[in-house]
């Protein structure tokens, strides 16, 4: 679940909120019950969980690099 960043327009209070990305929006300020406005942030990404590793290994690759031919480790 991501954490949302909004902003009054009334009285320029600003706070976070924790909500699932199918949830509505806040609307109402916390302090002055006026209107809000999200935030776009660098706070609002969505993680992905699971292997960083993107390349596949096979019997003909080099053993420190992954290519089929390195001139660092002489597989040929």
């Amino acid at each position: 679940m991501p954490t949302y960043e909004y902003e009054c327009i009334n009285c320029g209070y600003k706070f976070e909120k924790f909500q699932r990305m199918s949830e509505q929006p806040v609307s109402e300020c916390p302090e002055c019950k006026g209107r809000v406005k999200r935030l776009i942030g660098v706070g609002s990404g969505i993680i992905v969980k699971g292997s960083t590793n993107s390349t596949r290994k096979s019997s003909s690759s080099c053993s420190t690099c992954s290519a089929s031919s390195c001139s660092t480790c002489g597989n040929k």
